[in-house]
């Protein structure tokens, strides 16, 4: 009688995961990508694909226990930093 296989569990998630994981819109999640104030992502072959343990990091930065707690780091909105220029 064979073993049963184990299921293999994602090391990767594509973009639509990756936001759902997150608690987020895909469309946020690719802004985020677009201005650089998003979790580290991997491009594989033509394909944007994020580490869980990246993506819980990078949400871990937002870790606070009260609205007061400045906290160790900043999980910025989805949007140009200021300060950034604009290549044309």
């Amino acid at each position: 009688m064979a073993e049963p296989v184990a299921a293999a569990t994602p090391r990767y998630l594509k973009t639509p995961d990756a936001a759902i994981h997150l608690g987020l819109s895909a469309r946020t999640l690719e802004k985020h990508r677009c201005f650089g104030t998003g979790p580290v992502f991997r491009r594989l072959g033509g394909r944007i694909v994020y580490a869980i343990d990246d993506l819980d990091a990078w949400a871990a930065l937002g870790t606070r226990r009260s609205t007061s707690d400045p906290g160790n780091g900043v999980v910025h909105p989805a949007k140009r930093l200021p300060g950034d220029c604009v290549r044309r």
